[in-house]
């Protein structure tokens, strides 16, 4: 069983303030997840694979690749000042201060 100490120790360390019903209550909860956790613990898994996720997760995302399907033209419409294929903006670093 957790004590009321330890979580008002953890919610100090992490700079949390809890009332006292609140502090029985988070008491109760953390209690309650670690009874849970040592009820899984009694589980018998001889022979289960261990595994990093319970379902099976596929990639759906389509392959990346590379493709070149705007004109430069069309990107540089809205573009207020270039220079060939660059964009100018203002300069934020003042020449003087190196």
């Amino acid at each position: 069983m957790i004590s009321k100490d330890s979580v008002a120790h953890v919610a100090e360390l992490s700079r949390l303030a809890f009332s006292d019903a609140e502090l029985d209550q988070f008491t109760n909860q953390l209690d309650d997840i670690l009874n849970m956790v040592d009820q899984l613990e009694t589980v018998d898994t001889t022979g289960v694979p261990a595994t990093t996720q319970s379902i099976h997760l596929q990639n759906v995302m389509r392959e990346d690749v590379a493709v070149n399907d705007t004109k430069t033209e069309d990107l540089f419409k809205n573009v207020p000042t270039s220079k060939g294929t660059l964009i100018q903006v203002p300069a934020i670093i003042d020449k003087e201060e190196d």
